[in-house]
């Protein structure tokens, strides 16, 4: 286990039944526009529960995929990138394609563990906008949008909404619990944050080794 993840722990969300909740490097505080607890999720991270709670994450060029079980209520979020390579633009079984795949497969196979039915997920994708500067490769965005939509698509999981590409960052709000999200364009996002954020978690994307294949629970 990779520093940043915590151990599993007991919860006993709303509807009776128990299951366990595991969170990569989670930021939980408390929300006092939406009276409740919430997680933020920052690059590389993801979040799954079956508790009442909100994500929360802010997109420029990263995609957010918000993935939940309706029946069961277990729902959550990742957010990630596609490393910014040359030569990895058009290759359908490149490292870049393969490192999408990991952050989308861990987040389902976190949910199946909690008690969802694959069968049964549904999904709503969130940004990819044209708004990183700096990148060697162009339309880092619209990359990100379309890799979400397609894999989502392979795996026959439906997509219910979806706000992607434009040229403004994203605040996004998810209810797992629900489904319910609010999205928030930042049109006057005057500080560096979100690309510095994004520019360096792209960097150390660029450095890392891609990881190897993750097995889908079925």
């Amino acid at each position: 286990m990779r520093a940043g993840v915590t151990a599993a722990r007991a919860v006993a969300p709303a509807g009776g039944y128990r299951s366990y909740e595991e969170v990569l490097a989670p930021n939980v505080y408390y929300d006092r526009t939406h009276d409740m607890e919430a997680a933020k999720i920052l690059p590389g991270e993801y979040y799954a529960t079956g508790r009442e709670i909100v994500l929360v994450t802010v997109l420029g060029s990263c995609v957010a995929g918000c993935i939940r079980d309706p029946d069961f209520g277990i729902g959550g979020m990742n957010h990630f990138m596609l490393p910014d390579s040359a030569e990895q633009v058009d290759a359908p079984a490149s490292a870049s394609a393969r490192y999408g795949n990991y952050a989308m497969e861990m987040l389902i196979n976190q949910l199946v563990k909690l008690g969802a039915r694959r069968h049964r997920l549904e999904a709503k994708v969130f940004g990819g906008g044209n708004v990183l500067r700096g990148l060697t490769v162009a339309n880092v965005g619209q990359r990100n949008a379309d890799f979400v939509l397609r894999y989502l698509g392979v795996e026959g999981i439906p997509v219910l909404a979806q706000d992607l590409v434009d040229v403004y960052p994203r605040k996004v709000y998810y209810f797992p619990r629900t489904g319910k999200v609010r999205v928030k364009k930042l049109r006057d996002m005057h500080n560096d944050t979100i690309f510095e954020r994004e520019q360096d978690y792209g960097s150390r994307l660029r450095r890392s080794e891609i990881r190897g294949e993750v097995e889908l629970f079925s």
